[in-house]
């Protein structure tokens, strides 16, 4: 059970520079450079990490290209590697509660969710794959009499990996955990604003019988740390959580260099889509505030656009409004806060920027101020915008932030069309009473993830990914380690 004492205590650790992993050995970068780390909570600096170079990142690369090469690690016993990633898994639980609390000081995620999704998600996602990698088997084909038809599924070798900011243990878990179960070898770029809690798992990776150079983590800028591995002729596969801007900038970059497989998950402006028949108007709207305001709306799946059927409109903005004044914005270490801070000066001012110009559009803006100036850190009250154009940025544009937009429609078509028009589909949500509708609405919405009179919670069991802009591959379930395996025929004449 958490306890404000402990995580008070845990505030007042002094944080020791970072340093990044390269070939089982912690370094600074190769000309001594450092970025400092900003805390969004109080604005103070948190500490140092390296701003890495080129250089850096193809040292880091080829420790783990000769870690592939020579199977230290692939050609392990599937049970021995089992064995490290459970022991890995046990370790990121035991230290928990710290990791939790560095993440959070770190990137600004309320403590009772950076918990729940991040060290203890983290270290449930690496025991699923630990418990997979053994259970993925290769084929026998159906050939004539005097042949035998082989399908060997055989790791693809480096992986790149660049690991977004909001939610860098959960995110970097998906990614690291069906790649090692794999059998290959990573290369992290960890965000620049939330690297913290990454090189510290990767040190407790070690610690639990990882060989050196399986896992290496590189800080510093995307624009130099990410684009050497992205160009890299020894990366085999990256897998990237961010933008469409860098996604394309990493696709143009495989086109240059070795054309390595770039899976992508781009974000999203995923539509909630709430008819008058909802089992629970009250709390669907409970559970639609929490889906867009938890973490400050700095979550991938968020349902940023709300879309609700004329005739419960008001009843249902209403119940909204009230859900999200209840809310708590403040310091996210405090065990009564609901939505903790903004992670960037740069991302509080991008969700501002988005409100102004929904205002000079006569929109009714509902919050939506900077708060709790006086801290030095990077809050935001949570905003409401009602009666949002689909011709408006709001609609189309994904803000990441705590900022709902509202639109009404009138028939399920409209609703379909209205949902359907942004060219993002990662995430939706559909809220009714009727069996039939539900099912058509799975159907025709455009996006990975359909939640039915819910939003939110899908576990490990089920995958991750998106349609149109919103990226490729996926992430979670066994099918994330489809990424990571080449398919190998083997041809016999008996």
């Amino acid at each position: 059970m958490l306890d404000q004492d402990t995580i008070d205590t845990l505030c007042q650790t002094s944080v020791a520079p970072a340093q990044n992993l390269i070939d089982g050995a912690s370094c600074p970068a190769s000309d001594g450079a450092v970025m400092e780390v900003i805390s969004p909570v109080d604005g103070s600096v948190l500490t140092t990490m390296p701003r890495s170079t080129a250089a850096d990142a193809e040292r880091a690369i080829m420790a783990a290209r000769t870690a592939f090469d020579d199977g230290r690690w692939c050609s392990m016993a599937p049970a021995a590697r089992k064995k490290i990633m459970y022991r890995w898994a046990e370790l990121i639980e035991q230290y928990a509660l710290e990791l939790a609390v560095l993440g959070v000081r770190n990137n600004g995620t309320e403590i009772g969710m950076a918990l729940k999704a991040e060290p203890l998600g983290a270290a449930q996602t690496i025991r699923y794959y630990a418990e997979a990698l053994d259970k993925v088997y290769g084929e026998i084909a159906p050939t004539a009499e005097g042949t035998l038809g082989m399908i060997h599924k055989t790791p693809v070798g480096v992986v790149g990996a660049i690991i977004p900011w909001n939610f860098p243990l959960m995110i970097g878990a998906w990614k690291l955990g069906p790649a090692l179960a794999a059998g290959c070898t990573v290369v992290v770029k960890p965000p620049e604003t939330a690297s913290l809690t990454l090189i510290r798992i990767a040190e407790l990776a070690l610690e639990a019988g990882l060989p050196a150079g399986v896992l290496n983590v590189v800080t510093g800028e995307g624009a130099v740390v990410g684009a050497a591995i992205s160009e890299s002729m020894h990366v085999d596969v990256l897998t990237f959580t961010g933008s469409g801007t860098t996604g394309r900038r990493l696709m143009e970059a495989s086109a240059r260099s070795n054309m390595k497989r770039v899976y992508l998950e781009l974000g999203g402006k995923s539509p909630n889509v709430v008819f008058a028949d909802a089992p629970d108007l009250a709390q669907a709207a409970k559970v639609s505030a929490a889906g867009i305001f938890r973490n400050s709306g700095q979550v991938c799946i968020a349902g940023s656009r709300l879309l609700v059927e004329r005739s419960v409109q008001a009843e249902f903005t209403a119940a909204l409004l009230e859900a999200m004044n209840a809310m708590t914005v403040g310091n996210p270490l405090d065990l009564g806060t609901a939505a903790g801070a903004i992670n960037s000066e740069h991302q509080l001012n991008q969700n501002l920027a988005f409100l102004e110009e929904a205002r000079a559009q006569g929109r009714t803006v509902h919050g939506g101020a900077r708060i709790l100036q006086d801290t030095g850190g990077f809050y935001m009250a949570p905003a409401i915008v009602e009666d949002v154009s689909p011709k408006d940025r709001l609609f189309r544009e994904e803000v990441f932030g705590p900022v709902l937009a509202i639109t009404p429609f009138d028939t399920e078509e409209e609703a379909i069309s209205l949902a359907n028009g942004t060219e993002f589909g990662l995430a939706s949500a559909v809220w009714t009473s009727n069996l039939s509708r539900a099912h058509r609405m799975i159907a025709k919405l455009q996006a990975g993830v359909v939640h039915v009179n819910t939003y939110g919670g899908a576990d490990g069991t089920v995958p991750l990914g998106g349609v149109k802009q919103s990226g490729n591959g996926h992430d979670k379930s066994l099918h994330a380690m489809e990424k990571f395996f080449d398919l190998k025929t083997a041809w016999i004449a008996l």
